[in-house]
């Protein structure tokens, strides 16, 4: 496993918006960033009785998200993207060069 930072926050607070879960529980919300690790790859989390699990953590700069980026966060455009964001994080700017981590997560299938 790679060795990555302590965690920020806890995984129950990385997709919380009503929205956001639901288009996570449909497979349309992939991706979550955040300024912290949420989670690790093969961790679990659940939403609303439905079991996902992390497959992914990267470090990546907000100047490198592109639409399909936004998609898999479960908009459907970088710009809407960062219109919400900025309405969300009061006082927040758009920094190209802020780093953020990107959790890519799936359902989980039964094994």
């Amino acid at each position: 496993m790679e060795a990555y930072p302590e965690k920020t926050c806890s995984i129950d607070r990385l997709v919380t918006h009503p929205k956001l879960v639901a288009a996570t529980k449909a497979g349309t919300k992939t991706q979550q960033r955040r300024n912290g690790i949420y989670g690790y790859p093969g961790e679990t989390f659940d939403l609303e009785g439905m079991a996902f699990v992390i497959t992914g953590l990267t470090r990546e700069r907000l100047g490198d998200m592109t639409d399909e980026h936004a998609q898999a966060e479960g908009y459907p455009n970088l710009e809407m993207y960062k219109d919400i964001i900025l309405k969300m994080h009061a006082g927040m700017t758009w920094n190209t060069d802020s780093l953020v981590w990107v959790h890519t997560f799936a359902a989980k299938t039964e094994s």
